[in-house]
């Protein structure tokens, strides 16, 4: 199990090794924040593979991204804590406005055992806020 678990984390930091791509000012560039206990990666756009989990570069106009999120949550009963539980939560953000040259950050957080998401613009608006599509421990 924990393999499979590392997975995951070998491939984050083998994108982290490598650097960024320059934005392209034609496209909209969309970062990816969590907080350092959580994982948030970019999935897919618009039901396609997206290469890089670090982030998304999309043409003007309308886009689904779909990002995948990782959290630890403890339970336990009357005061025994139980191993934390590894959850995933896939989460779709839809957005009909990206602006060329523009630049967006999608947030995550966990809310118990699913999560909640938005898509800012640069001035901290909420432009989209993330539906959870599924959360689990064995996505």
């Amino acid at each position: 199990m924990r393999a499979l678990l590392a997975v995951p984390v070998l491939l984050t930091l083998g994108a982290c090794a490598s650097p960024l791509p320059k934005p392209d000012p034609q496209q909209a560039w969309v970062e990816l924040y969590a907080t350092a206990d959580t994982l948030l990666m970019a999935d897919r756009l618009d039901g396609e593979r997206w290469p890089d989990g670090r982030y998304f570069q999309v043409t003007p106009g309308k886009h689904e991204l779909e990002t995948r999120f990782q959290f630890e949550v403890r339970s336990g009963t009357l005061g025994m804590q139980s191993e934390p539980l590894r959850m995933t939560c896939e989460i779709r953000l839809r957005y009909d406005g990206f602006a060329p040259g523009q630049r967006y950050r999608v947030e995550a957080r966990p809310l118990l055992m699913k999560a909640q998401a938005w898509l800012y613009d640069d001035q901290r608006n909420v432009l989209a806020r993330g539906e959870v599509l599924r959360c689990g421990t064995g996505i």
